[in-house]
This record gives C-alpha cells, structure tokens and sequence, in this order.
C-alpha cells in the first residue's frame, strides 16, 4: 500500500509541475534572470508551496503517526552548517546553470531530451559520491572515536 500512495503522489506532484510549466528549463532560467527578461511565475509556484508545506508541517508536528501508520518522522536539524550552505550552493548553481532541479528532471525524463538526460546523470553521480564520500567520512570517525 505505501508503495502504491508514493506512486500516486509523485504521479500527482510530478504532473503539477508540468501543468506549472516548471519542467522547462528556460521557465526557470527566466525566473532566474532579473536584469534580463524576468518571468515572475516560479515565484508564484514556490509560494503555493511553501504555503502548502507550511500548512502540512504545522498539522505534521501535531501528528504522532502519518497518514498511513507509521510514526511520524520530522526533520530535527536546526542548525545551519558548512555542509549545508555548501550544499544549498551547489544545488543552486546547478539549478541555474540546467534549469533543473530533481523533481522537474525526473518529470522531464519522458520527453527524453538529451539536456535532461545528462542533468539526470550527472544528478545520479552527485548522489552517489555524497553517499561513497558519507561513508568514508562515517567509517573514519568511527576508527577516530
């Protein structure tokens, strides 16, 4: 059952964002260009989301388990740290650079477009060496310890 919710939510999510016009990179780039020809209509999806995930968290934080059963897992991190400004840049610089970010690349990967596919890729590859590089960063500071 909860492999059947994801897909439906991710079917749901993912065609939102075509519907929002936000698996065309060049939407994203214009929003993206302000001394250039501006396109305002990210902001507007971005608010729509942050006011739905506003809305979703605060019900969340009340919440002992989901929807489905599980216990509720909310992110407990409040510090702002190198790692995540550092990783909030690169995300950001590879956003404006492609166009892209994971979930509009993943609902672009019908089109089949080859500037999607190499985002895809290289999306994939970032992931993979973060988890290689988090191991041995695990690993090392268990022998340290």
């Amino acid at each position: 059952m909860h492999i059947v919710t994801a897909f439906i939510v991710g079917l749901l999510f993912g065609i939102g964002l075509i519907v929002a016009g936000m698996t065309d990179p060049a939407k994203v780039q214009g929003f993206l260009d302000l001394a250039g020809n501006w396109d305002p209509s990210l902001a507007f999806v971005m608010g729509g989301a942050i006011l739905v995930g506003l809305v979703a968290f605060r019900i969340a934080g009340k919440r002992e388990r989901a929807l489905l059963g599980d216990a509720m897992r909310l992110p407990t991190a409040t510090q702002v740290d190198r790692r995540l400004v550092l990783g909030g840049l690169a995300f950001g610089a590879g956003w404006g650079l492609a166009g892209f970010c994971p979930g509009p690349a993943l609902a672009s990967l019908a089109t089949g477009g080859s500037k999607v596919l190499i985002f895809t890729g290289a999306m994939v590859a970032g992931m993979v060496v973060f988890e290689w590089l988090e191991r041995g960063r695990t690993a090392l500071r268990r022998r340290t310890a």
